[in-house]
């Protein structure tokens, strides 16, 4: 059972979370040290984990699976901007509230996710979604933190997980497979994505100041939204539009995209709110509460899709 499995990893990813913990604590190295293992992260495993997801045989049936994630991922993104839209008023969101409940960690957590639940062959799915999700938070998300109409094509264009996932695309179209040595070396370097990070999530969650995450009453109901309300109003859109799609494998290709809407809150909020004095404090304290939420309703909204 796949809700099953992805509670099993999620403990395993958790586990790997509790070692990058217990090293601060332990006074081995500081918090601050994980931007180290982000910045290998983002730059040189994360571009092989897109470009290794592309090195398969083309085939019209991957090329249509991966052009319907790339529909849901917008369709999705559309809905999460409308949604937020219509609550913020009477709920007074703030400009880091709204961000929070759209924009989900889709690279960090959900492609080790969908790498160990579903195997290396359906990356290419979930890579879709963070395509999407890459160039929407660099132009609507990064306007709306900084408080005006200015996209910022520089960064969508520069930014190395976007250049990976065309390169791939390249590479997959024109069936272009690189040489064993490079090959080699992109696979081992993608399978790393999974410990790397989640050390890296438990050594941030080190520096955490637990009272802030816990002590502002308002948190609750954001996670709230984001965590079961959003998830829940997808959950149901995906179940009943997966039979309609007369494409194999849509089922599973759905439930890609449902897992990247439903995990935590992107860490790129609490940059971008750093970067433009947004309360960056409390965008951390909603990621750090979704992450360790996620726990159980990721498992959850994963069952009642699959019911």
């Amino acid at each position: 059972m796949i809700s099953l499995r992805l509670l099993q990893q999620i403990i395993v990813f958790f586990l790997m979370m509790a070692c990058g913990f217990a090293v601060v604590k332990r006074g081995l190295i500081d918090a601050k040290s994980s931007r180290t293992l982000s910045v290998i992260c983002i730059y040189i495993i994360m571009p092989c984990v897109m470009i290794n997801a592309f090195q398969i045989e083309y085939s019209r049936s991957i090329r249509n699976g991966f052009l319907l994630a790339i529909a849901a991922a917008v369709l999705i993104h559309i809905f999460l901007l409308v949604f937020t839209q219509i609550i913020g008023k009477p709920l007074k969101l703030s400009v880091v509230e709204k961000e929070s409940i759209i924009y989900s960690n889709s690279g960090n957590l959900v492609i080790p996710l969908v790498t160990v639940v579903l195997g290396e062959e359906w990356v290419i799915y979930a890579s879709g979604f963070l395509c999407v999700q890459t160039i929407i938070v660099w132009t609507h998300g990064q306007s709306l933190m900084q408080g005006q109409r200015q996209v910022n094509w520089k960064k969508i264009v520069q930014n190395i997980n976007l250049i990976a996932i065309l390169a791939g695309l390249v590479f997959f179209l024109c069936n272009i497979h690189l040489p064993k040595i490079l090959d080699s070396m992109t696979s081992s370097l993608a399978g790393m994505i999974g410990p790397i990070s989640m050390v890296m999530i438990g050594m941030l969650l080190a520096g955490v100041d637990w009272k802030l995450v816990f002590g502002k009453r308002r948190i609750y109901g954001i996670v709230f939204l984001k965590m079961i309300v959003v998830p829940g109003i997808i959950t149901l859109c995906l179940k009943l539009a997966a039979p309609l799609i007369p494409m194999e494998n849509a089922k599973t290709i759905l439930l890609i995209s449902l897992l990247a809407v439903i995990a935590p809150t992107a860490v790129t909020i609490t940059q971008m709110a750093q970067l433009y004095k947004r309360d960056a404090a409390y965008a951390s304290s909603i990621n750090v509460f979704t992450t360790l939420v996620c726990i159980v309703t990721m498992p959850l909204m994963v069952m009642l899709y699959m019911l």
